[in-house]
């Protein structure tokens, strides 16, 4: 017999909550499958069973939230039984005292006997394990519930299939409900935040409570790295196993050259202290459905345009699929968000953790641009925005972080020779 425990998971997480089991009670398990996966504030955790056996018990149910160390589920020795072998298994059982029950069984015992098929029936069924115990407590046979969506069934299908078929009474009894609700005709959905969701709020609102945090603009033209990516865009594709070279990898050489002349844009508070990163791993802020996550490319400094963007299109994929690990959303020193892939023009980005700044990237936009007294062009133009906490960085130095950038990605072979 082995013991589940819900593992170590990142210095500062001590819990998760139980997101989904992959096996139910009774499943054979091999060594080192996955068995349940948790949700914590930055990534999903799978679970692996250290034996192979039988899952025997489940001690947390969906949702639950588990600390770390904790005994979450146990694997027995052994081998998982057909459920057509428990059938006739229960069918013996039942065969020789079948004739006297129909005459002498009392009441509580027929009782019995029809929990006993039911739960045999219920382990055919295909369901998660919290819809199973509430299938138990409620005697309902699972091989007769209906499934709102997919094949597995869930309590809240149990819960459908435990409620009486009353039409009649339930339209008598609505206008009493009518009367007890506020204002029928804005209805409303109540949900329960995602753990992710909590987390990032919670960690939103620390920020804003505890830096001193503003922003700085700046606009950059963007014709001539446009320009550069135009015509090496195919040969890089070619020469770097079919690697596109985007915008981002750019911007972030851009931002390793700038937090080398503006050490303090890459530090953070500590206390009374002030640490400054001698390192460059930055953060790149990814859309998922349930919400944004800041994967981290490591080592920016000694990367070249090619392994950036091929880690940053890496990181959004395992992000999408929810195969991030917890290595790859820690240790970041500095983070770029764009905006403008989702078309904001402008806006001002929150400083990620305990980070002292956030460069925020935005919409390329043709307007008209003075070149000089004489002469107006049509220029392919970016809003930037750096958000900073004043707490660390003073005002002349955002601006002066901001401009280096700006003057970089306007010249693209000066940041090529910074790389």
């Amino acid at each position: 017999m082995s013991e589940v425990k819900v593992p170590e998971l990142a210095e500062s997480i001590t819990e998760g909550t139980i997101a989904e089991w992959l096996k139910s009670v009774g499943d054979q398990v091999e060594k080192g499958e996955n068995i349940v996966e948790l949700e914590t504030d930055k990534v999903n955790v799978e679970v692996i069973s250290e034996v192979a056996g039988v899952l025997s018990e489940i001690k947390a149910e969906e949702g639950e939230t588990v600390e770390v160390g904790s005994v979450i589920a146990v694997v027995s020795d052994g081998e998982a039984q057909p459920a057509s072998n428990d059938s006739k298994e229960t069918e013996k059982q039942e065969e020789s005292p079948k004739e006297d029950a129909t005459k002498t069984v009392a009441p509580s015992n027929k009782q019995e006997v029809k929990e006993e098929e039911t739960a045999s029936s219920n382990d055919r069924v295909q369901a998660t394990p919290s819809a199973r115990k509430l299938a138990r407590e409620k005697g309902i046979d699972l091989s007769k519930v209906k499934t709102q969506a997919g094949d597995v069934i869930r309590p809240e299908d149990v819960e459908n299939a435990s409620k009486p078929a009353q039409p009649k009474q339930a339209e008598k009894s609505q206008p009493a409900q009518a009367k007890s609700n506020d204002n029928p005709s804005k209805p409303v959905v109540r949900e329960k935040l995602s753990r992710r969701r909590q987390t990032i709020a919670k960690k939103l609102l620390e920020v804003s409570n505890n830096t001193a945090m503003l922003t700085t603009f700046n606009e950059v033209d963007m014709t001539n790295v446009m320009e550069l990516r135009k015509r090496k865009k195919e040969k890089f594709q070619e020469d770097h196993n079919g690697t596109r070279l985007g915008f981002m990898s750019f911007f972030t050489k851009a931002s390793v050259a700038a937090l080398k002349k503006y050490p303090d844009v890459n530090a953070e508070i500590d206390g009374t202290d002030l640490i400054l990163k001698q390192f460059y791993d930055i953060g790149v802020a990814v859309s998922t459905e349930e919400g944004l996550v800041v994967p981290i490319v490591k080592n920016c400094d000694k990367k070249n345009f090619a392994e950036i963007e091929q880690d940053i299109v890496d990181l959004a994929v395992k992000a999408k699929d929810k195969k991030l690990g917890l290595d790859d959303m820690m240790g970041g020193s500095f983070t770029i968000t764009n905006g403008g892939v989702f078309g904001s023009l402008m806006s001002t980005p929150i400083i990620n953790g305990t980070q002292a700044a956030i460069l925020g990237m935005h919409s390329i936009v043709t307007r008209p641009v003075a070149i000089d007294k004489e002469r107006m062009e049509n220029r392919p133009m970016m809003y930037i925005a750096l958000s900073y906490d004043h707490r660390i960085i003073d005002g002349k130095q955002a601006v002066g972080f901001l401009k280096t950038i700006k003057d970089l990605i306007e010249n693209p072979e000066d940041l090529l020779l910074e790389s």
